[in-house]
């Protein structure tokens, strides 16, 4: 446990630090008060939050834990190589990402101001067959899955269980988003080949892993805020673009952009999400959690949890939120219960990326890609999320060593409205050889009609 929370403190700083708590959290003060913000980044993904929340008038400090994504950030936010050191400093601690579970816990024991997971909520993302067990315990319909932890035995189960699969690697193997695939035939030969490859490249390196049978139908996921003690409405519904080339095609990403709309109620939400609701206030935790799912006309499939903002998700949510999200953020880690003020219609958004996305290739970053400047045709940056970029004499240059650059968000109130709008942003930037998808969105036009037939919409 840090030494922040052994630490003696006299009675005056007590009183203070109690009564400033109280005048932080009241909804009367919202959001003209400026608080000190603290982002505890792994990969530097928080930058545009950070970033948005430093324009609306706030002090923000931002760390960053990967080594290679150190430069993420530069001339945007001010910088910390320790976040340890600033906690008395914060107003609010956010962590973007997942595994900080117990900091975060740690951290609200102490008093502080947390938005981020839990132990449990760690778990229930890394840990793939606790997901799929924790779901069952709460009277959520699974997909039948299987958990391996050599090819061989996998090959061979596939052999006398032939069906279509989708080999899902688990642990911090599951961060290389290009290594799950999703099979094809009905047989599992597919699955075989690349089970058999797998083993040639990874040996006994690739941890362990699930094969999950196939389902077919409309990948949808919905995502909710939760401030301790209940889920905050609206609710989000999104859809996922995964492929690196259009028409789903090309390996998988983890993500290349996404389609989404908020909603106050949803069937979906109803048959997974919210039967969590008392056991996430009973494992403490305190921000944004999201479940994907399968669905048809015989019913909804989840698939895996995110809990933790989803990378674009959040920064398309933003585009749609109609309050300062800093302070939004704020009044969500404080406990407070209220009705997220969000713009109606659809939000889109694609990423801009550069070579070696989506594999790690530090000699191709090097050459093709970093230091690259963003340029804009015309200086009109709303909509524009920086990404792995560092600003330098004003100007927007790569860093970091994915080869993400920038996401392009559009709203609207038609999804084709929404489209226009993140169409003519892309049009104002250039990119020296950059690569984005074409048809983000596209797909609400063929899954809507579905999702209304099966009475989810």
């Amino acid at each position: 446990m840090f030494n922040f929370v052994i630490m003696q403190r006299n009675e005056h700083q007590k009183m203070s630090t109690k009564n400033q708590k109280k005048k932080d959290v009241s909804p009367k003060n919202d959001q003209h008060i400026k608080r000190n913000f603290l982002f505890v980044s792994r990969w530097g993904e928080s930058l545009d939050i950070a970033h948005a929340s430093q324009q609306e008038g706030n002090s923000v400090k931002l760390f960053i834990e990967d080594k290679a994504s150190k430069e993420i950030g530069f001339g945007f936010v001010p910088k910390v190589p320790n976040w340890k050191k600033h906690i008395d400093w914060a107003d609010i601690i956010i962590f973007d990402y997942t595994g900080y579970g117990k900091e975060c816990e740690e951290l609200r024991t102490a008093g502080k101001i947390v938005f981020g997971g839990s132990e449990y909520t760690d778990q229930l993302e890394l840990d793939r067959n606790f997901g799929q067990d924790e779901l069952k315990k709460h009277k959520v319909k699974i997909l039948q899955s299987k958990e391996f932890f050599n090819f061989q035995d996998a090959i061979t189960f596939v052999e006398k269980n032939p069906d279509a699969y989708v080999i899902k690697p688990c642990g911090e193997t599951q961060e290389l988003k290009q290594l799950l695939f999703v099979g094809n035939d009905d047989e599992g030969h597919d699955v075989i080949r690349v089970l058999k490859a797998y083993e040639k490249s990874w040996g006994n390196d690739f941890g362990n892993f699930q094969l999950q049978r196939k389902v077919k139908g409309v990948e949808i996921s919905v995502s909710a805020f939760f401030n301790g003690k209940e889920f905050l409405t609206p609710i989000n519904v999104t859809f996922e673009h995964k492929k690196l080339f259009p028409k789903e095609l090309g390996v998988s990403t983890g993500e290349m952009g996404s389609s989404m709309f908020w909603v106050k109620d949803s069937p979906i939400f109803d048959a997974t999400l919210k039967k969590f609701e008392t056991t996430l206030g009973k494992k403490n935790f305190i921000g944004h959690i999201d479940i994907n799912c399968i669905v048809n006309g015989n019913g909804i499939y989840p698939l895996e949890f995110t809990s933790r903002f989803g990378f674009p998700q959040i920064f398309i949510q933003r585009a749609g939120i109609n309050e300062p999200i800093g302070n939004m953020l704020f009044k969500i880690a404080s406990g407070q219960k209220f009705t997220i003020n969000v713009k109606k219609g659809f939000q889109i958004g694609a990423f801009i990326v550069v070579p070696p996305f989506p594999f790690d290739d530090k000699k191709s970053f090097e050459l093709f890609s970093k230091d690259s400047i963003v340029i804009f045709k015309k200086e009109i940056k709303e909509g524009i999320h920086p990404m792995h970029l560092k600003k330098i004499n004003d100007e927007w240059l790569i860093t970091g060593n994915t080869g993400i650059a920038v996401m392009v968000s559009g709203t609207g109130l038609t999804m084709k409205d929404a489209q226009k709008m993140m169409n003519n942003r892309i049009a104002n930037i250039i990119v020296n050889n950059s690569y984005y998808r074409t048809d983000i969105g596209d797909r609400w036009f063929d899954d809507s009609d579905k999702l209304w037939s099966w009475g989810l919409l």
